[in-house]
C-alpha cells in the first residue's frame, strides 16, 4: 500500500507517467484559484488539469509559481477551446497564448476539449505538431465517444495517449471504455464524485463506514481500481488531503458491484449545454453528435 503522500504513476501509452490523482480546477472562484492552487500542491498533488475555456489559465500559472515547486515536479493539463479548432495556424497561435498565461513553455498533456463538428481533424493535425515540436509531451482528447475515437485514429499519425470522460458511480459509459482500453487510450474522469449526488448514497456510506473512510475516499477508489486517473476538485485543504489518502484500502469484488450497480447513465444537468451547443450549419462550436464527424 501506499501512504497518503505517495502517488500511484500510470504510464501512457508513449511512456510518459502521469500522476493517477490530480487537481481539477473547473468553477473554482477566480479570485481564489492562484491560492487552491498553491494548497494542493502544497498537499501533495501533482497532476494540476485546467482549460481555456474555464478562463484561469493565468491563476493556474500565478499559483504554480506562487507554490515554489519545480516546474519539472508539475503534470500539467491544459485543453484546446472550441473557437480555436479547425484552423491549424490559428489553433497555434492560441495554444501559444496558453502558454504565456500558464508561464511555461510546454504541458504535460494537451487535449482537445470536445469532438467539434467537421474540425477535430485538423486540430489533431495541429496537436501532432504540438507534441512533435515538444511543447506538449502527451497529447489526447476529451468527451470522445467510440465514432469519434475511431473516425480520429483512422486520420492520425499519433494515436491520442488520454480520453478524459465524465465517470463517476452513475455514468459508466462502457462502449468508449471498452475501446479505451482496447486501444491503450489511458482514461481520466471528470467529475469523478459526479458532483457530490453520490455522498449521500445509502449503498457508498455503507461501505465507507465499513472500511473508516468517507463516501467520497471510496467513490475515488473505486475508479481507481478500474484503472482511472481522477481529478477531484476541493477548496477546502482538509478534502484536498481526504482525497488523496486513498491508497490504504481496497475495495472487494462485491462492493465494487454494489457501487456500479448505482449507473443509471446519466450526464451532468448541465452536460448537453456544452455538448450541444449550435448546429453544423451555423455555429463554429457544434459538437459532433455520436456518428457525425
Amino acid at each position: 500500500m501506499l501512504n497518503k503522500n505517495q502517488q500511484k504513476l500510470i504510464k501512457l501509452s508513449n511512456g510518459i507517467e502521469m500522476p493517477q490523482i490530480g487537481f481539477g480546477v473547473w468553477k473554482i472562484p477566480f479570485n481564489q484559484t492562484a491560492k487552491v492552487v498553491t494548497d494542493a500542491i502544497k498537499n501533495h498533488y501533482r497532476l494540476i488539469d485546467t482549460a481555456k475555456q474555464y478562463g484561469n489559465e493565468e491563476q493556474v500559472g500565478q499559483g504554480i509559481k506562487d507554490s515554489g515547486i519545480e516546474r519539472k515536479q508539475l503534470f500539467l493539463t491544459t485543453k484546446i477551446f472550441n473557437g480555436d479548432q479547425g484552423n491549424f495556424d490559428q489553433l497555434r497561435n492560441a495554444f501559444n497564448e496558453q502558454l504565456r498565461k500558464l508561464g511555461t513553455d510546454h504541458v504535460d498533456l494537451l487535449l482537445l476539449h470536445w469532438p467539434v463538428f467537421n474540425k477535430y481533424i485538423e486540430s489533431w493535425r495541429a496537436l501532432e505538431a504540438i507534441y512533435n515540436d515538444g511543447q506538449a509531451r502527451a497529447i489526447g482528447v476529451c468527451n470522445f465517444d467510440v465514432n469519434h475515437l475511431q473516425n480520429l485514429m483512422d486520420h492520425a499519425n499519433i494515436m491520442p495517449m488520454v480520453n478524459q470522460i465524465e465517470f463517476n458511480p452513475r455514468i459508466h459509459q462502457p462502449d468508449t471504455v471498452a475501446f479505451c482500453q482496447d486501444n491503450h487510450i489511458q482514461l481520466e474522469a471528470w467529475s469523478p464524485l459526479g458532483n457530490g449526488q453520490l455522498l449521500n448514497s445509502p449503498v457508498i456510506d455503507k461501505i465507507a463506514k465499513e472500511h473508516g473512510k468517507s463516501p467520497a475516499q471510496v467513490i475515488l477508489r473505486w475508479e481507481l481500481q478500474q484503472g482511472f486517473i481522477v481529478i477531484p476538485k476541493s477548496i477546502h485543504e482538509e478534502r484536498m488531503r481526504e482525497n488523496r489518502d486513498v491508497y490504504d484500502f481496497e475495495l472487494d469484488a462485491d462492493e465494487m458491484e454494489a457501487i456500479a450497480m448505482l449507473d443509471e447513465e446519466k450526464h451532468s444537468i448541465w452536460y448537453d449545454k456544452y455538448k450541444w451547443s449550435g448546429n453544423p450549419n451555423g455555429r463554429d462550436d457544434y459538437i459532433a453528435k455520436p456518428g457525425e464527424f
